[in-house]
């Protein structure tokens, strides 16, 4: 795949190692990713509000993801000039696309978990 190539949707396949929709599918397929856009899901959030509502990431992970995130477009950070500072967190348009996908997929592990816990079980 030459660079060309990458600039055109009509050949990009995230079958192929170096196109740059792998790379994406991975950031979207990572552990907090899903669940940071579902807690951006419903409006702007503050930084504390993310981390309240996605049980057990780190500040860490979170900084990192929403870095991750904002760097591709899905997401937008908002200094507010305020004292104490206001720093807001936002779903772009772009994001918000990805929204009723990820739902369908949490809808989907909430509906088939009792499945997957049975079929762990069974394997010991």
């Amino acid at each position: 795949m030459t660079t060309t190539d990458t600039l055109d949707p009509l050949v990009w396949d995230p079958y192929v190692r170096d196109c740059p929709t792998r790379a994406l599918l991975d950031r979207i397929g990572d552990r907090w990713t899903v669940l940071v856009i579902g807690a951006l899901a419903d409006g702007p959030q503050r930084f504390s509000q993310i981390a309240r509502r996605v049980d057990g990431v780190s500040q860490k992970m979170l900084t990192q993801t929403l870095r991750a995130l904002e760097a591709d477009g899905l997401v937008t950070r908002t200094q507010y000039p305020e004292i104490p500072p206001r720093v807001e967190y936002e779903l772009t348009a772009v994001g918000h696309t990805l929204r009723d996908p990820l739902r369908a997929l949490e809808e989907w592990a909430v509906t088939h978990m009792p499945a997957v816990l049975a079929a762990r079980a069974a394997r010991g």
